[in-house]
């Protein structure tokens, strides 16, 4: 069975998804694949401790704290490729930032392939369910610019502003 909360952030209203111990989900309301990977019925459930510790967790970060993404079990669902590029992102330092270009040339070192596409990264990067808690919003263009959020860039701007990061 899948659950639901909701968390009212400095961002907006945020939807949380679990399957009762792993977080799942966790959306602005609003973004770009909103609820994409939920495929069955959810049930709302404030009290699970999952919920619990991760508004906990957000309160923290938005309070400009820096929890640490292990303390929340997450269990995002796609493809390989996918969460290859989600364990990445979960490497990027709090307050810092990386490409989209810098993530291909890691994957490609892990495959032992001579390259691969950046545009492949920036999907995976866009897809990812488990937006604030794993960082997509710490990748940026290969000039420096704030490409891409699915959430939309005012939203990243935000979080990486309370991240020091720009």
């Amino acid at each position: 069975m899948l659950y639901k909360s909701t968390y009212n952030s400095p961002l907006g209203k945020i939807t949380m998804a679990s399957e009762c111990e792993n977080l799942i989900g966790l959306w602005i309301e609003g973004q770009k694949y909103f609820l994409s990977s939920i495929k069955s019925e959810m049930t709302t459930n404030d009290n699970l401790p999952i919920f619990i510790n991760t508004k906990s967790w957000l309160d923290k970060y938005f309070s400009g704290k820096q929890p640490k993404i292990t303390e929340i079990p997450l269990s995002p669902q796609g493809s390989e490729f996918q969460k290859n590029v989600w364990e990445i992102l979960c490497k990027i330092p709090y307050g810092k930032t990386t490409t989209y270009g810098e993530i291909a040339q890691e994957i490609a070192k892990q495959k032992g392939l001579k390259k691969m596409s950046a545009q492949a990264v920036g999907g995976a990067v866009g897809h990812n369910p488990i937006s604030i808690i794993i960082p997509c919003h710490r990748v940026i263009g290969s000039n420096g610019n704030l490409t891409g959020y699915a959430g939309g860039i005012d939203k990243k701007i935000k979080l990486l502003k309370l991240e020091k990061a720009i």
